[in-house]
C-alpha cells in the first residue's frame, strides 16, 4: 500500500519503468522500514559504491518513491509504496495505455490469447475476475439508483 493512498503521486512517476537498481535499492528500503545509504550497504544485499547507491536513493526521493528525514549529517530514507503497489501501479498504468488505443480491443483480444497460452487456469481466474467486476459495477449502479 502506498502511504499516499490517492497514487496521484507515483502516476507520474511510472511514466518509465524504475531501473534495476532502483527496484533493488527500494526493494532494500523497504525491507528495512527505513535505511540510510550505509545500512544499505551495510546488508550487502546491493554491491555498489557508496555515491552509487546515495545517487539512487536521492533519484528515488526526488521521484517521490521514497521519503527522507535528516539524521545527523545523513538522511534515513522510508518507502512510501511498497514493491507490490509499485508492481500494480506500473501495470495498470500500462493496461489503461493499450485501453486507451484504437485498438483496444484487440489488445484485449490477444491478452486473453496469452493468457490462454501460458495456463489454462489463469484463463478461469480472468474469467472469474471479470465476473467479479461486472458484479461490483451492478451493485455500484444499483446504489446509485
Amino acid at each position: 500500500m502506498c502511504v499516499d493512498s490517492s497514487a496521484s503521486i507515483f502516476e507520474n512517476v511510472l511514466a518509465a519503468p524504475l531501473g534495476p537498481l532502483e527496484r533493488q535499492v527500494h526493494q532494500a528500503v523497504w525491507m528495512r522500514g527505513s535505511a540510510t545509504v550505509r545500512e544499505v550497504i551495510q546488508d550487502r544485499a546491493i554491491w555498489q559504491r557508496y555515491s552509487t547507491i546515495l545517487t539512487t536513493m536521492d533519484r528515488l526521493h526526488r521521484k517521490g518513491l521514497l521519503s527522507r528525514v535528516q539524521e545527523g549529517k545523513a538522511f534515513r530514507y522510508s518507502a512510501r509504496c511498497s514493491p507490490e503497489e509499485l508492481e500494480r501501479l506500473s501495470a495498470l498504468r500500462g493496461i489503461r495505455h493499450l485501453l486507451k488505443s484504437e485498438y483496444a480491443s484487440l489488445h484485449l483480444s490477444y491478452f486473453v490469447e496469452a493468457v490462454g497460452e501460458h495456463d489454462d487456469k489463469l484463463l478461469d481466474e480472468l474469467l472469474a475476475l471479470v465476473e467479479r467486476q461486472r458484479a461490483e459495477l451492478r451493485g455500484k449502479k444499483g446504489e446509485r439508483t
